[in-house]
């Protein structure tokens, strides 16, 4: 590839603060992902509660929820948006390069590829990989648009979002406040209506779903005897399988290429404005962040008391859920963004900068430890012996193992294993490896 004049970032190239944003992601969407491979994601879609519900339990999800919650998702996408404008830089122009065109369109095609590996051969399906790519494909001609347009464009699905549930919020809202007049009647002994009982009936249908019915237990049970021991490679993934395309019968799938394409979208936004890559000054970071934080961490506060009084009550968090995710990421870009410019913070941060040059690697081998070692059932069987605290403390441990390994790979390699394959694959050339390399 050296007579098209582009090749991958050198080390001395890079920029440090996302790389450590892009560590900090990939390690942090551990938590989010542990509960699901070791303990039955069927019974938490049914109740949270279903699989411990301590004193400690209660903490470790209402701060994962609140701080971590599709943040993690949020960082990567917007560092997506992000990487494409590094990786542009020479086709900024109507007429750039084809080259670096046609090198971006095969990065993500063999990224779709191995997200489908992800899925159908590791078995995880959370794999948010071939979202990004099918999202990023379309992400290209978008580069040339200006900051505001992009975000205005960004915003359309949170704010389509927003309204859909915004309907739902006041239906459920008006319906809460027929059966409270309908109680009434009940309790001073009158006479209800046709309109009074149908009410009562709607009710007990929201009630109702809280109860896992004869369907979900039926998913409970599939997904327990998945995991029993003796089960074998091949039941085992293939619940894994069935479960991810029972998610693209449902149309999550196109919901999260929505998600992700909207929001690499901020990210470019950010890119253009030198937010993401520490182009601002301290003060700027500090102000942005506790107004980021200040509205999203507050929402998504409110939105956990509402989620856990377990009762089908309209929730705010319904309506703000997206702006909610999108301003608690950028809190956590002002955050990072801050604590580099100071020699403290910068030092605290630096092992995160090894992690975020081979995230790709270390995705995949969450996957391979929670799904292949831990939690199958032809490994160490422990899936459905831990709740919500104990999963994160052993995701803990993960991520603190992570953290070494890729600081020690990072002293003799170039970068991660499949980052190598990645790039040979997408240069049509093998790239250096070893640090001795030229």
């Amino acid at each position: 590839m050296t007579e098209l004049g582009f090749a991958p970032v050198a080390r001395k190239d890079r920029i440090d603060v996302l790389d450590i944003l892009r560590g900090i992601a990939i390690l942090g969407i551990f938590y989010l992902n542990i509960p699901l491979m070791g303990n039955s994601g069927s019974l938490q879609a049914n109740d949270i509660r279903s699989i411990g519900w301590s004193g400690a339990d209660q903490i470790v999800w209402s701060i994962v929820d609140v701080v971590g919650e599709g943040t993690q998702r949020g960082l990567l996408e917007m560092l997506f948006g992000a990487g494409m404008m590094v990786l542009a830089a020479r086709g900024m122009e109507p007429d750039g390069p084809v080259a670096i065109a046609d090198l971006y369109i095969r990065r993500n095609l063999w990224l779709l590829a191995f997200g489908l590996f992800d899925v159908f051969v590791l078995g995880w399906i959370g794999d948010i990989l071939h979202s990004y790519a099918l999202a990023a494909l379309f992400l290209f001609p978008f580069r040339m648009l200006k900051p505001r347009t992009l975000v205005a464009i960004g915003m359309i699905y949170p704010i389509v979002l927003g309204f859909m549930s915004l309907g739902e919020y006041v239906s459920r809202s008006e319906l809460i406040a027929k059966v409270e007049a309908v109680h009434v009647k009940q309790a001073a002994r009158q006479p209800l209506s046709a309109e009074n009982t149908k009410t009562l009936a709607e009710w007990q249908k929201k009630l109702d779903r809280l109860k896992v019915d004869p369907e979900e237990k039926k998913d409970i049970d599939a997904e327990a005897k998945a995991h029993a021991p003796g089960t074998g490679v091949i039941d085992y993934l293939g619940w894994e399988i069935s479960a991810w395309l029972k998610f693209l019968s449902e149309y999550l799938q196109i919901l999260w290429v929505l998600e992700a394409f909207s929001t690499m979208l901020i990210g470019i936004a950010l890119w253009k404005w030198q937010f993401i890559q520490g182009g601002r000054t301290a003060t700027f970071y500090l102000v942005s962040m506790i107004a980021a934080y200040g509205f999203g961490l507050t929402a998504r506060a409110i939105g956990v008391a509402e989620f856990t009084t377990f009762t089908p009550i309209p929730k705010t968090i319904w309506v703000t859920t997206e702006f909610a995710r999108l301003a608690v990421t950028i809190g956590h870009i002002a955050l990072v963004n801050l604590a580099v410019k100071s020699v403290a913070g910068s030092y605290l941060l630096a092992p995160f900068k090894a992690s975020g040059r081979m995230a790709f690697s270390l995705y995949f081998m969450q996957q391979i430890i929670g799904l292949w070692i831990l939690f199958a059932p032809f490994g160490l069987g422990l899936w459905g012996k831990f709740s919500h605290a104990e999963l994160a403390a052993i995701a803990t441990a993960v991520i603190a193992g992570q953290v070494i390994f890729a600081n020690i790979w990072m002293r003799f390699f170039v970068a991660g294993p499949l980052e190598w394959v990645w790039r040979s694959l997408a240069y049509v050339e093998w790239q250096p490896f070893a640090r001795s390399q030229p």
